[in-house]
């Protein structure tokens, strides 16, 4: 079940100022360690120490493999890049990487976790009350 509530936004842009939408709202944070235990939960037969060093590695792998350009794709979870953020040129020759500003890690979601078969499995629920933010 994936929390939500509605919140009005405060914009200086008209076409968004003062209308409501929906903000998903999430619980708590899973660490690697506890996502090694849930997995050797389900009848694993490998124990939380084993399936957590494995995530360990894959987790650095994938980064030693996304500085390498590359990107990696997970099946059924997502396909992994870097990509970076830059001020434009005028000309292609004032086009240099001393126009990036900073990268950006992304993770599009493949197989099972593309946008419509979330959009088809996901159950959302109100929540009673709203935190003053």
């Amino acid at each position: 079940m994936i929390n939500y509530k509605k919140v009005q936004k405060k914009s200086p842009i008209e076409s968004v100022d003062g209308k409501w939408y929906i903000q998903l709202v999430h619980g708590e944070q899973t660490e690697l360690g506890d996502l090694a235990a849930h997995m050797a939960s389900h009848n694993s037969p490998f124990s939380k120490g084993v399936i957590n060093g494995v995530l360990t590695d894959m987790v650095a792998c994938i980064k030693e493999l996304l500085l390498d350009g590359k990107t990696v794709k997970l099946a059924d979870l997502a396909i992994f890049s870097l990509g970076v953020r830059c001020t434009g040129a005028v000309t292609r020759d004032e086009a240099t990487v001393d126009n990036i500003r900073g990268f950006v890690f992304n993770a599009r979601g493949t197989g099972a976790l593309t946008p419509m078969e979330v959009q088809r499995e996901a159950h959302l629920k109100e929540l009673r009350e709203y935190s003053k933010e």
